[in-house]
């Protein structure tokens, strides 16, 4: 495990690679796959209760992480964490794919409602 001194903003690249890495993992350790299943039955694919059942959960398994590399152990620290992360998805598609795991694990993928334009909605490909 790496020991990160001062601002957890110190991160490079390459550590934030394995920070990310290790949140991933973890949500697929037993005792937290149970917990967002659960948050998941809860929220009912409700988005308001998404927010106030899985956020919650999916907020307290990074702290569990991120905590380790300097991160405060509250919500302050993920949004940190979460700021540093966006910082480097421009430079590194590695980061960025990562990134959209994370996120694919706590956030319901977002679909259109199926009550769009009768006609003419569509876009040519060009």
């Amino acid at each position: 495990m790496a020991s990160v001194s001062g601002s957890p903003a110190a991160l490079s690249a390459e550590q934030a690679k394995v920070v990310l890495a290790e949140v991933i993992q973890a949500f697929s350790a037993p005792e937290n796959a149970v917990r967002m299943d659960e948050a998941r039955d809860n929220a009912c694919n409700d988005m308001g209760k998404m927010l106030q059942f899985v956020l919650p959960v999916a907020t307290q398994i990074q702290q569990e992480v991120i905590k380790a590399y300097g991160f405060s152990c509250d919500g302050e620290g993920v949004l940190k964490f979460a700021r540093l992360v966006k910082s480097y998805e421009a430079q590194d598609p590695e980061i960025a794919s990562l990134s959209g795991k994370l996120k694919a694990l706590f956030l319901p993928p977002m679909t259109l409602p199926p009550h769009g334009p009768p006609s003419g909605g569509s876009v040519a490909a060009s």
